[in-house]
């Protein structure tokens, strides 16, 4: 049988090639992201290394208290108490900006920009808030802002919107995206706590800040939904334009009526295309609702962080884990600085574009719907005087157009031994305009004995 001459792949061997120089890093802030950042980049240096094709080194570091920066990172990493100089350092490749705030922050990365160096930020607050400016001049000046550890920490969702569903038209992004608001509506719903007391063991166990303002008021999930809709739709940041409703005003006899219906209390941030009839727009919005207890972002509990998207082609698919947190943070960053340690020699129109699309394919007219618009079910809490008022709560919706699937009366254990007859409601699909005048007329029917509370329900179906 005929043969080709083996040759030795050794007479075939070539030089090796010399080593890329590593990727620079600066880094303004040594707090709870940056310190992390930098245990993670020094312990994992191998493994990171050999992912990304070159090392990543911490080159320069920002911080307040220089002494306490010596500790985290040591004397091989130079040390200023000047963001700029590190925005602008010569042998900087790429900021991270782990500062946190807005104001200054936006300076020092547009600063960055302006000088030709990457950005790395988990700034959820920046970006909602300035975000179509930064990556503006990003674009203008050829360099990359990535930001993987601004939405959900841990979990990859900006990197599934934009690369691993690339190929679909995506109907919703819907999820529990603050773990402080999860941890508290868990307190309240496994242990009876009231709002403030839950709020109080979060603030113990350092879930929550001092001032929680940005979490219990859903701010924090605004930011991060506004993040997600913008890659999933095409849109421009729209953070001004999200409908926004915290837990404060949330009562323990609710989280314990929607266990006797079947449901859990969450509260979400929603995303999601309506395309019908006259209809184009996008629901953009955070609010405590119902989820079916079957459902898996019912099974969310703790502190932890779950995303849902629906895409066409895709079906829903489930994204879970940890929702802050020092390392789990500097996870997502570093992954974010392995992407720009592969960027050399890639031109910035061959990049993953910042928020999902290509700048001319961005929808700059796709409008946010008002809140009058959205359409979900809805969960109606009804105080009356009487048990024996419940039809005519019904005959009073059904009069007012709205769709009732199913009413009850709370029973003792929901509502509480002291607390009266309450009559509990789900309705069909209707528009919270419709809901918002029901429950203001019939707050005034000579049945009713209370405050009407409205909830929305979201059953987040395939």
């Amino acid at each position: 049988m005929y043969r080709d001459p083996v040759q030795s792949l050794e007479a075939l061997s070539l030089p090796a090639a010399a080593a890329p120089r590593p990727l620079r890093v600066g880094m303004i802030g040594i707090g709870t992201v940056g310190a992390g950042t930098f245990r993670v980049l020094a312990r994992n240096q191998a493994e990171i290394a050999g992912r990304a094709g070159r090392g990543i080194k911490m080159v320069v570091v920002c911080a307040r208290s220089l002494a306490r920066a010596m500790g985290v990172v040591g004397t091989d990493v130079a040390l200023t108490n000047d963001p700029m100089q590190v925005a602008t350092h010569p042998d900087v490749d790429v900021l991270v900006e782990a500062a946190g705030g807005t104001g200054p922050a936006r300076d020092w990365v547009l600063a960055a920009i302006r000088a030709g160096k990457h950005v790395v930020t988990a700034n959820k607050a920046l970006l909602a808030t300035h975000g179509n400016e930064i990556f503006a001049a990003a674009r203008q000046h050829g360099v990359a802002v990535a930001y993987e550890g601004a939405v959900a920490v841990s979990i990859p969702i900006v990197k599934a919107l934009r690369e691993g569903l690339t190929a679909n038209r995506i109907e919703w992004v819907a999820g529990i995206i603050n773990g402080t608001t999860n941890f508290i509506l868990s307190k309240m719903r496994d242990e009876g706590l009231g709002f403030a007391e839950a709020l109080a063991q979060a603030q113990a166990l350092g879930y929550a800040e001092a001032d929680p303002t940005f979490d219990i008021e859903g701010i924090d999930a605004a930011h991060k939904i506004t993040l997600l809709a913008a890659n999933a739709f095409g849109m421009p940041v729209r953070f001004a334009d999200a409908q926004v409703e915290g837990i404060t005003a949330l009562q323990g006899v609710d989280v314990a009526c929607a266990e006797q219906l079947g449901y859990r209390i969450k509260l979400l941030g929603v995303a999601k295309r309506r395309k019908e009839g006259d209809v184009d727009g996008v629901e953009l919005r955070v609010q405590p609702a119902l989820v079916p207890a079957t459902h898996l972002l019912a099974q969310v509990n703790g502190s932890m962080n779950a995303v849902m998207v629906k895409g066409d082609a895709s079906g829903v698919t489930m994204y879970y884990g940890a929702g802050a947190g020092s390392e789990p943070t500097a996870s997502a960053v570093i992954a974010d600085l392995v992407d720009m340690a592969r960027l050399d020699g890639t031109r910035a129109a061959q990049r993953v574009p910042h928020l999902g699309f290509h700048a001319g394919a961005v929808n700059d007219g796709l409008a946010v719907l008002p809140r009058a618009a959205v359409r979900t079910r809805h969960y109606l809490r009804v105080p009356v005087h009487s048990a024996q008022q419940v039809a005519a709560v019904g005959a009073w919706l059904a009069a007012q157009q709205v769709p009732v699937a199913r009413m009850e009366l709370a029973c003792e254990k929901s509502a509480g031994a002291n607390a009266g007859p309450q009559v509990l409601v789900l309705t069909d699909a209707v528009t919270q305009a419709t809901v918002d005048l029901a429950a203001h007329a019939l707050a005034g029917h000579p049945a009713v004995a209370g405050p009407v509370v409205a909830l929305r329900v979201e059953t987040l179906e395939g």
